[in-house]
């Protein structure tokens, strides 16, 4: 099992920048893969980015490619999604996700997850 605490939301100007932390708890970090979801208010939660164990393999929403990058550093059991660009639409509460196997964009595929965090962008 692996548990997740998420740090780095916070209230920006759109074309704003902003890095999300997700620190998991465990010495098996390095197996799983590692991905970022959101959710808007009144929406369902989707897919923002993902990244497999060896950090080699990753996949983003077209919504978010080109501005939104994902790492991992493993000795730290540690994800990042560093935000660029932000836009008012990026607004949600965003979560991180965990789990074994190769990346995947579907939220029920994920049974491991954060507290959430709030990242809110002001036109």
């Amino acid at each position: 099992q692996v548990q997740l605490v998420q740090s780095g939301g916070a209230l920006v100007q759109a074309g704003g920048s902003l890095r999300l932390s997700c620190r998991a708890s465990g010495r098996t970090f390095s197996s799983y893969t590692m991905a970022w979801f959101r959710q808007a208010p009144g929406k369902e939660r989707e897919f923002v980015s993902a990244i497999d164990w060896s950090g080699l393999n990753t996949d983003a929403a077209d919504s978010v490619k080109g501005r939104f990058t994902i790492s991992r550093v493993n000795v730290e059991n540690t994800v990042y999604l560093q935000m660029n660009s932000l836009k008012p639409e990026d607004t949600g509460l965003y979560y991180c996700a965990a789990r074994l196997g190769t990346t995947s964009p579907e939220v029920a595929r994920y049974p491991y997850w954060g507290q959430g965090t709030q990242v809110t962008v002001s036109s």
